[in-house]
């Protein structure tokens, strides 16, 4: 198995933030080896999301609510099989939209927005609070459909292992970078939330921004 690690490198991450909305928002973009209708599949059956991300239950489709185990629920706003679906995750003013588009090849371009009106920090810097955790649904979507995680995986005992602590950890990191590069954050405000999203992602470490 390609080491776990490795796989951030495969996403691409941008912060972006709206002041005249008050929305901060992050975009994640992944390539994956499969056919966009196993994407599709894969990112909608009930029974295929509790293997790699968490088990969701509800009335999956536009108009229809979900509700993920011990995490965020929301409404279906829209759905587009197999090119898009956007909702609402834990409240009407943070929106989620997923995009796939068929790419060279039996490829599938995917991407992610997250969009927060007034996030619980300025600027880009709410990013540090959803970010790394998208990073990790990203990775274990891309391993689901590599097959390299099976059918009987645990997703929370997998989220609790060694390796995906290490994974988080980097990931925040990661996009420490991101909003520092966006320049609208000063340092004081990224330390603050980056010991925040440290604390939630990688509890037992230590930040260090020298």
């Amino acid at each position: 198995m390609k080491d776990i690690l490795e796989h951030l490198s495969t996403i691409q991450r941008e912060a972006r933030w709206n002041a005249d909305t008050v929305t901060a928002s992050v975009l994640l973009r992944r390539t994956y080896q499969a056919e966009i209708e196993d994407v599709w599949d894969a990112l909608t059956d009930p029974d295929r999301i509790k293997r790699w991300f968490s088990p969701v239950t509800g009335e999956l489709k536009a108009g229809g609510t979900f509700q993920i185990q011990d995490n965020a629920g929301g409404d279906i706003v829209e759905c587009e099989a197999p090119k898009r679906f956007k909702v609402t995750f834990g409240g009407p003013t943070s929106l989620v939209e997923v995009r796939l588009t068929p790419g060279p090849g039996e490829t599938t371009e995917f991407e992610l927005e997250h969009a927060m009106t007034e996030p619980p920090a300025p600027g880009t810097g709410g990013a540090l609070y959803v970010g790394p955790g998208w990073d990790g649904a990203v990775v274990s979507l891309g391993l689901y459909l590599a097959g390299e995680i099976g059918e009987d995986s645990d997703p929370v005992e997998m989220a609790n292992s060694p390796e995906v602590i290490k994974l988080n950890e980097k990931s925040v990191y990661t996009w420490i970078e991101v909003v520092r590069a966006s320049g609208d954050v000063t340092e004081e405000e990224l330390r603050a939330t980056a010991e925040i999203s440290l604390a939630q992602f990688a509890p037992d470490s230590k930040l260090d921004l020298s």
